[in-house]
């Protein structure tokens, strides 16, 4: 389907930020001409004069979103033409600039004395600052002189490269081998091999399984090497600004405690016998003597589909959120019949799914909408992101309206909770709750379970390096193929191709990201349930913590919505949660 044979209503309305092209053209041109951040320099001493420089800069960053925003959403309309890639180049490289200009803010405020800062975060004009400058507080003790400040912002493209390696390794060197799929023969791909993967030939799962790792195989001890480069770069900024591991760096950069990611550690590793009882019943269910780690992605149950329209699956979603209350549903509706989303599928769009918001626009939203039980749930989750985006971008002035990676997940993650458990609740085709069942099962392990045993290969491998012990394809697969039994259990043959998982992952070139996918999780399936079993209080709770932004530290913002990540509890709660689908699931599955 060309662009231009879809309905106005399944379009997002680009109009609502600028009207033409020829608008945004003007508005980039009038950008440029208030690039003028060097006056400022020496100046950020008093309330003042920060304040003068933070109202500049704020206006220029949200007009710079705008003009951003509105390229990249008309470059995913139709990823081939080339006029809107050339505006994306065009104001990154002025945010650049303005990234060079701006330099010496932090350096300046953090040399501020320490009452001096005390006194700017608690003075009322600067209010709508205070967090942010609570932040340039903190990390006065790691903030180096202005020079060294210079030194290391010119280090860190040279520092950043083991990650572009990896890219290029992975994405154009890897010279993945050929494979025959459905009748022809093809180059295997990633996309391919995940489509293989969630098959149900058992056959070409092992094959492509095979021939996938064969090719890591083949480049291992380049990869171990430029994964050991990505964290000697870590361990150089932890040494040279004084923190006492890569860890607690990252963990300072997302204002998270370390308990956090401790307590994370524990309770997940706490309920791995449940894993292991999934993973058994999953080869009973399939009926094999001996199962394989490529045996573990298809669905249990076959031919479960919600084939729905676009128009039902979205009341479906509607019907589901219910107990999000009235003004949580005409957000949803508003967002449907006001031009958020761009639904269909169509030649050139950019694939997947996604949600972005900037401080004074609605969301948008890009589906590429299929009659699937996964988009219908795509809807409920990207959804969850805009409403957040939303709430905090309506609620906060626009220093405290970003919220934090940390939470980011979190929302869209709650919506899918309470669409799932709606249906689980409402229907009455056992096929299809046995389906949902099985997706939650693999909701959790996935995000849970598999992105903890991330985390731990992570801090693992850099506690190593740190230690002063290079790092190598022998030691790094020691570590995962370990931690792989470990949550895997005795279920499932863990082969020398699992152990060389590791060098495959992307995210370990952005060091401890994947851990807050599995606190993300923990603290929506507490969210929902906590939603599902106490009413109002506790949607008026979560909507605080919606329109929370950055206005505080993540953690204490979930502690609003009733998810303290400092106990226990929440991840007791998720556990409890597989647990309990579990036992649904092996009734209804063995019954």
């Amino acid at each position: 389907m060309e662009r231009k044979d879809v309905p106005e209503q399944y379009k997002w309305r680009t109009s609502d930020i600028f009207e033409s092209d020829e608008a945004w053209e003007k508005a980039f041109a009038a950008l440029e001409k208030k690039v003028d951040f060097a006056r400022f320099r020496g100046t950020l001493k008093d309330a003042e004069h920060i304040l003068q420089y933070f109202k500049a800069e704020e206006a220029f960053s949200i007009e710079a979103m705008r003009v951003y925003l509105y390229a990249f959403l008309k470059h995913d309309e139709d990823v081939r033409v080339t006029k809107y890639n050339s505006y994306i180049n065009k104001i990154l490289s002025l945010l650049t600039k303005v990234s060079a200009e701006t330099a010496f803010e932090t350096p300046e405020l953090t040399a501020l004395p320490d009452e001096t800062l005390s006194a700017l975060q608690e003075d009322p004009r600067l209010k709508d600052y205070d967090y942010a400058l609570s932040r340039i507080r903190a990390s006065k003790k790691y903030t180096l002189s202005e020079r060294e400040e210079v030194i290391l912002a010119q280090a860190s493209e040279p520092l950043t490269v083991a990650g572009d390696v990896f890219e290029m390794l992975d994405n154009a060197e890897l010279n993945l081998p050929e494979i025959e799929f459905e009748g022809e023969k093809v180059r295997l791909s990633h996309g391919l091999y995940s489509v293989i993967m969630n098959g149900y030939d058992r056959e070409k799962r092992k094959e492509a399984y095979e021939l996938y790792y064969s090719a890591y195989r083949n480049i291992i001890s380049t990869l171990a090497t430029t994964y050991f480069g990505n964290t000697k770069a870590n361990i150089f900024y932890k040494t040279v600004r004084g923190y006492n591991s890569c860890l607690e760096k990252a963990l300072f950069e997302e204002d998270v405690e370390a308990s956090v990611y401790e307590r994370l550690v524990k309770c997940v590793g706490e309920g791995t016998p449940l894993m292991h009882r999934y993973i058994a019943l999953r080869k009973k269910l399939m009926g094999y003597d001996t199962m394989y780690m490529y045996d573990i992605y298809p669905s249990l149950v076959e031919d479960a589909e919600l084939k729905l329209s676009f128009e039902e699956a979205y009341d479906l979603v509607l019907e589901g959120l219910k107990p999000l209350g009235k003004e949580y549903l005409d957000l949803l509706r508003k967002g449907r019949d006001e031009g958020w989303i761009d639904v269909m599928e169509t030649e050139g769009k950019r694939n997947g799914a996604y949600s972005i918001g900037i401080y004074g626009n609605h969301p948008f939203v890009l589906l590429n909408y299929q009659k699937t039980t996964h988009d219908v749930f795509t809807i409920a989750h990207e959804m969850g992101h805009s409403l957040h985006s939303h709430y905090s971008n309506t609620f906060q002035p626009y220093p405290k309206a970003d919220y934090k990676i940390f939470v980011a997940e979190v929302a869209s993650t709650v919506n899918e909770v309470l669409l799932l458990k709606y249906l689980l609740k409402t229907t009455q085709d056992n096929k299809l709750k046995r389906y949902l069942l099985n997706y939650f099962l693999d909701m959790i392990r996935t995000t849970l379970f598999r992105q903890t045993q991330f985390a731990e290969f992570e801090e693992r491998a850099h506690a190593l390096a740190e230690a002063g012990e290079p790092l190598n394809k022998d030691n790094l697969s020691e570590i995962y193929l370990e931690l792989n039994k470990r949550y895997y259990g005795d279920a499932v043959v863990h082969d020398e191709n699992i152990a060389i998982e590791w060098a495959r992952i992307p995210h370990f070139y952005r060091s401890f990201y994947v851990y807050k996918y599995a606190t993300g999780i923990t603290a929506a399936i507490c969210i929902a349930n906590r939603i599902l079993n106490e009413g109002e209080k506790a949607v008026e709770d979560y909507k605080r913590f919606l329109k929370g932004g950055c206005s505080t530290d993540p953690v204490s913002l979930l502690k609003i919505a009733g998810a303290d990540l400092t106990q226990d509890a929440p991840f007791e709660t998720a556990m409890k949660e597989f647990g309990e689908a579990l036992e649904e699931f092996e009734r209804l599955s063995l019954q």
